[in-house]
């Protein structure tokens, strides 16, 4: 028998639960709880695992059909959300968090948050069949910025090549706000039949309930209560023991087995044994069925000996799930199992009596009522104050900025920056080929993948300008949403919906939770205006250390539909003699804007405003566009403004890098007409012949348009401000990050 301590209040403050949180237990339980109880109640009452701060504001999200708008099948409140592309397929998708594992070790937590993003797709039923991921590290020159991105990427790329889900796309962004405390989020999708979907529901009284996948350690125990669910502080190296280790190849055979159980139709329920683990799926699982569920921990597979209850209930062992099989079909789940060499076992039973309970050694150990665990969960409403310095950030008069002596010079500072330099170091060490249905890989505005079987594609991207959201989370959550639907339009793919990963400071803080009520109310107002659902999410909260929050990064990973997969657009430039065109307004401003960052030293002004009306306009037109294949090119505008656009246009192309001539109008501000940041702008290039058509639907839409200027030459030509040589714009712009992440020097640049 495993000595356990006494419960006292202290012991629960000590598992991250408040005074008034442990006399809310002893009045659920009309008793003391036992020490695997208050294991229990710490995790599921956990920031992380209960969303006590956030839950009230995340309704505000439209999450069902919209008019005109694809059937939404699932929405949130399950493992991931699910859009039906016709009546026959569905797409299964999430975004979720691993910050604070990966910040502690980077290469296993990031393995592990692909690992755990896959279940959640697979879980559903779906085939997993692309990955994305949004990241976000320190200061390119802070010490510890080189090893994290290492580690990361390495996990990224080692986990999702061995499982066999292609990384098609994502973002990195590099800001000294996160230099204690990164963001690691991770995205997949996957494809299922619509009349297939298998939810985390458990029901039918008596029905076995099986452990499956890898046996049970002692990693990841409090990684939800206890490390996700508290900001970092000088002694958070000492928590390393608590972030989990993954095992791709054991997560391949899991997704194979559990697809062919769920072919068979032999299960009732399935969910991921994630955050929380054992005492998660189970207690989620009957929850949602409103029912009850009795484990006998005796029974669960571990590889190692001597494991408590308590340890057992709350480990995060990776690749591991819980079933609710059709009584009389476990011999049948177990066979299937072990053809892929896997354990399957009976450790409980569906009961009807609304408590979750476990046994060790024949002894009770839990007694809980299922609601005490999560509707009852505690639910707050936090204080929220907007920050003492919020309109002095804001202030900005480009009238005292210096003009730069050197545009060309400028343009190059730009694209060598860490934000906007190539992120090929990155992505060429993931497989985006696998499977074999990526058809626009990393580089360009949105990936594109195939659906099998059919015409139709995938568009998939994933955004946020966390720079806007610190001048202005309203207008920064806004322009996420947007420029994330907007990547998709120009490439053409009809955004349908979302997942968002809200990661922010401690909600604790007024100024924190001001941040995030005000970037909740921007996306969802962006949403509305773009017929666009929420269907699954994550909120992360407590990304801070020592006190300091990180910048609010509210990333928004978006889905789109492609009728006719052949019919999508990139965004560089195809062939000689196509014209320039510029769809869109450019205004007067730089507030917040990558060259106010880089050249000037300055985080400050208002985000560019967003006229929503017009941005739904834009991206129809581009959708008809590339429907009617109009263009050979399209790219938004977006971080570095109109010249960093053009210039990608010329050297992100595979084939190699294309000149272009240009000459820009307008009475504006020689480095606000070519570095600001304005909205609702695409780049478009097409044969002199498609012009016509192109100002018919500009016409049609209410669209401004002006003329630019052709692709073709050797150069970089903007009439009157640059001429650069592609080839050494080129060059630059892809060895850039490379240089910055290992501290080595390409021959021609020593």
């Amino acid at each position: 028998m495993h000595n356990t301590p006494t419960v006292t209040e202290q012991l629960a403050l000590d598992h991250g639960l408040t005074g008034d949180e442990y006399r809310r237990i002893l009045h659920a339980l009309s008793r003391t709880p036992t020490f695997e109880e208050l294991g229990v109640f710490s995790v599921m009452w956990s920031e992380h695992c209960s969303y006590k701060s956030s839950r009230r504001f995340l309704r505000q999200f439209p999450t069902t059909t919209v008019p005109g708008g694809p059937e939404i099948l699932q929405g949130p409140g399950e493992n991931a959300g699910i859009v039906a592309v016709d009546d026959d397929l569905a797409v299964v998708f999430k975004i979720e968090s691993h910050n604070h594992p990966s910040f502690i070790e980077p290469y296993h937590g990031a393995a592990t948050g692909v690992g755990g993003i896959i279940r959640d797709v697979f879980t559903m039923g779906a085939r997993p069949i692309a990955s994305l991921n949004s990241l976000r590290f320190g200061a390119i020159d802070h010490p510890r910025t080189p090893h994290l991105v290492k580690g990361v990427v390495a996990g990224i790329g080692g986990y999702g090549n061995c499982v066999g889900v292609p990384t098609v796309g994502g973002e990195v962004y590099f800001d000294a706000g996160y230099n204690g405390n990164i963001l690691v989020n991770a995205f997949t999708l996957g494809t299922i039949r619509a009349d297939r979907i298998f939810r985390a529901s458990a029901a039918g009284v008596g029905n076995p309930v099986m452990y499956v996948g890898s046996r049970t350690g002692r990693d990841g125990i409090h990684g939800a209560s206890l490390l996700a669910s508290r900001e970092f502080d000088a002694k958070s190296e000492e928590l390393r023991p608590a972030v989990q280790v993954g095992d791709p190849f054991t997560e391949k055979l899991l997704i194979e087995a559990c697809l062919e159980l769920m072919q068979r139709d032999l299960i009732v329920a399935i969910q991921d044994m994630g955050a929380a683990g054992l005492t998660s799926s189970s207690v989620e699982m009957a929850g949602r069925g409103g029912t009850g569920l009795s484990l006998n921990l005796n029974k669960i597979p571990t590889r190692e000996d001597n494991i408590s209850p308590y340890e057992l209930l709350l480990s995060e062992s990776q690749e591991r799930m819980l079933i609710v099989a059709k009584a009389g079909c476990e011999q049948d789940v177990q066979a299937i199992f072990a053809r892929w060499d896997l354990q399957a076992e009976v450790v409980g039973h569906v009961t009807d009596d609304g408590l979750f309970r476990a046994q060790w050694d024949g002894e009770e150990v839990i007694r809980i009522p299922i609601p005490a665990l999560t509707d009852d969960a505690p639910v707050y409403e936090r204080p929220a104050q907007q920050p003492a310095d919020f309109a002095a950030r804001q202030q900005l008069d480009i009238s005292t900025l210096p003009l730069p002596s050197d545009y060309g010079q400028v343009l190059t500072r730009l694209l060598t920056s860490p934000n906007l330099a190539s992120k090929e170091w990155v992505f060429r060490q993931y497989d985006s080929f696998v499977c074999g249905n990526t058809v626009v890989q990393p580089g360009s505005d949105a990936a594109i993948i195939r659906l099998k079987g059919t015409g139709k594609g995938i568009g998939l991207s994933v955004d946020c300008n966390s720079r806007y959201c610190l001048l202005d989370p309203y207008r920064g959550g806004m322009i996420a949403v947007v420029e994330g639907a907007r990547n998709l339009a120009v490439s053409g793919a009809r955004p349908v919906a979302l997942s968002d990963c809200l990661n922010f400071g401690s909600p604790e803080k007024p100024e924190v939770m001001w941040q995030f009520q005000q970037a909740i109310a921007g996306m969802r107002d962006a949403c509305l205006a773009l017929g666009l659902a929420v269907v699954s999410g994550n909120v992360s909260f407590y990304n801070e250390t020592e006190g300091k929050p990180i910048p609010p990064t509210p990333t928004v990973a978006s889905v789109g539909i492609l009728s006719d997969v052949t019919h999508h657009v990139t965004q560089w430039f195809k062939q000689e003699g196509d014209l320039i065109v510029l769809l869109g307004d450019t205004q007067p401003t730089l507030g917040a804007s990558e060259y106010l960052a880089v050249v000037h030293g300055l985080v400050a002004g208002a985000p560019p405003e967003v006229n929503l009306d017009q941005e739904k306009r834009l991206q129809q037109l581009c959708l008809t566009a590339a429907q009617q294949q109009v263009f050979s090119s399209a790219h938004d505008i977006a971080e570095g403004g109109l010249a960093v656009a053009l210039a990608e246009a010329c050297i992100s192309r595979p084939e190699g890098a294309m000149g272009a001539r240009v000459t820009l109008d307008g009475n504006l501000r020689p480095d606000v007409l070519l570095f600001g940041e304005s909205q609702s702008r695409v780049i478009v290039s097409l044969p002199a012949a498609s012009l016509p058509l192109l100002q018919t639907l500009t016409h049609a839409a209410h669209i401004p348009y002006a003329m630019l200027g052709e692709v073709g030459g050797s150069d970089l030509i903007i009439t009157d401000y640059l001429q650069l040589p592609i080839a050494h714009l080129c060059h630059q712009w892809r060895t850039a990050l490379t240089q910055q992440i290992t501290g080595v020097r390409t021959s021609t640049d020593q």
